[in-house]
């Protein structure tokens, strides 16, 4: 049941994770348009509304697929709405225009890359519950071989995000640093047209793009890889004030994964799901077919064999603690952002309750409508 407004949280931290959040938020947008409403406003967001509000990412895969599955589930849905909670989504274009709705409570769930669940997490915003996805995050160029000839070049980015983790990551292999190039925000959709027109020499982005790109013309090539992973998290007021909804949420995302894995046809018929709301949010059709949605949700989802459980080694580093100390010396994280504070939130048991009782929590029986 939904217990109200946050009362468990200090006035005082909610609103220094508020500031830091929007702080960042700021520093993350293009000089020009810092002061321009961002385009998520108008999702009228409020903190701890009855709705189940989760941020989705369509023009991106496996994660579009994924969060078509949830929009699709009728368990999901008729369980929350018996809860008084109905679901609601939201499409963004970056994982990083979360950051602020999560810090102050407009926000209930969503899935998100390496680098914002780092900054979120180190804010103490939200428990990371699992995995979404692990594959190969590209810097994808144009007429070169080796990331060391991209010196001085335009390179498109999405700050904040998996992606540009990688590009940090690819630079400091090459000896370079951001001041030796050019780089250049744009949507993540944007990029192998950019590419192909010339406005940019390379781009540093998760999939579909660099397919895409590749796809278009041999002089484009992959001249560096990441891993990068998605997350499912969880806010931490959400998870305070309404247990029950976050057991009918995580027990959607996990029967998503079970019911992606039972067959071919499913996945054809999720595909065609994402397809639509990417060509929804970003109005214009989808460059890639069926068939290649299907490939990348095999092989960064559905063949992670630990998927959705995030493994955690005792014998090797916490998950996530080599990029937080990565972007930590170069100063992408929030100064105050502290690794206790990720830890706590990789900490948590929610996805463990949910499978531990897969008869309770019908993680086994599927009823998804089209």
């Amino acid at each position: 049941m939904n217990q109200g407004k946050p009362g468990m949280l200090s006035t005082r931290r909610f609103r220094a994770g508020r500031r830091l959040a929007l702080a960042l938020a700021c520093a993350l947008l293009p000089a020009a348009h810092a002061d321009a409403p961002a385009y998520y406003e108008r999702y009228g967001l409020t903190p701890a509304s009855p709705a189940v509000d989760v941020g989705i990412q369509p023009l991106g895969y496996p994660a579009g697929v994924l969060t078509a599955v949830l929009r699709h589930d009728r368990i999901l849905r008729s369980r929350l709405e018996a809860q008084g909670q109905p679901l609601q989504t939201h499409p963004f274009q970056r994982g990083a225009d979360m950051l602020t709705l999560f810090a102050d409570q407009r926000l209930e769930a969503g899935l998100l890359g390496d680098m914002p669940t780092l900054i979120a997490a180190a804010g103490g915003n939200v428990s990371i519950v699992g995995l979404a996805k692990q594959s190969p995050t590209a810097i994808v160029a144009r007429d070169q071989t080796q990331l060391r000839g991209l010196s001085g070049k335009h390179i498109g980015y999405v700050e904040a995000s998996s992606a540009h983790q990688t590009l940090l990551q690819g630079l400091s292999a090459a000896g370079l640093r951001e001041s030796d190039i050019r780089l250049i925000p744009m949507r993540v959709d944007e990029m192998p047209d950019a590419l192909q027109r010339g406005d940019i020499d390379a781009f540093a982005a998760w999939e579909p793009a660099p397919t895409i790109a590749l796809a278009a013309s041999p002089a484009n090539r992959i001249v560096f890889r990441g891993l990068s992973s998605d997350y499912f998290v969880i806010g931490k007021g959400f998870a305070q004030r309404s247990p029950q909804a976050v057991d009918v949420l995580v027990a959607a995302y996990v029967r998503a994964i079970e019911w992606l894995r039972l067959s071919q046809k499913n996945i054809e018929r999720a595909a065609r799901w994402a397809q639509a709301d990417a060509e929804g949010f970003s109005g214009r059709p989808s460059p890639l077919p069926v068939e290649k949605i299907v490939a990348i949700t095999r092989r960064e989802l559905l063949n992670v064999p630990s998927a959705p459980s995030i493994i955690n080694n005792p014998k090797a580093p916490m998950p996530l603690l080599a990029e937080f100390e990565f972007l930590k010396r170069l100063n992408k994280l929030p100064a105050d952002g502290e690794w206790r504070k990720v830890a706590a939130a990789l900490n948590n048991d929610f996805l463990l309750r949910v499978q531990t009782e897969p008869g309770r929590h019908e993680t086994g029986r599927f009823d998804y409508h089209d």
